[in-house]
């Protein structure tokens, strides 16, 4: 990963965070902050992956790759939601 794909998955991924946290149903009761660095890191991973899968550099707009990173995102959110639900109850 380049330090562009870097800064990019840093600035996406503040975007993802609150798209994932739309996607998980319910009332999640975590800090913004909290979801925009899970949307860092899921936007790094997804990149990632997508790297991995090779889907990461295509014509256009990468949507496999914005899917991917949005999944991780909302996994992300959904678990950190449950785990600090139960920390503070």
């Amino acid at each position: 990963m380049e330090v562009t794909g870097i800064f990019t998955a840093i600035i996406i991924g503040l975007i993802i965070g609150a798209l994932g946290r739309l996607v998980v149903p319910g009332k999640q009761n975590i800090p913004i902050w909290l979801t925009l660095l899970i949307g860092v890191l899921a936007a790094i991973l997804g990149t990632i992956v997508a790297g991995a899968l090779g889907v990461d550099d295509t014509s256009g707009v990468d949507w496999i790759e914005l899917i991917i990173q949005v999944v991780f995102a909302a996994i992300g959110v959904a678990i950190t939601a449950g785990a600090y639900g139960r920390r503070r109850v």
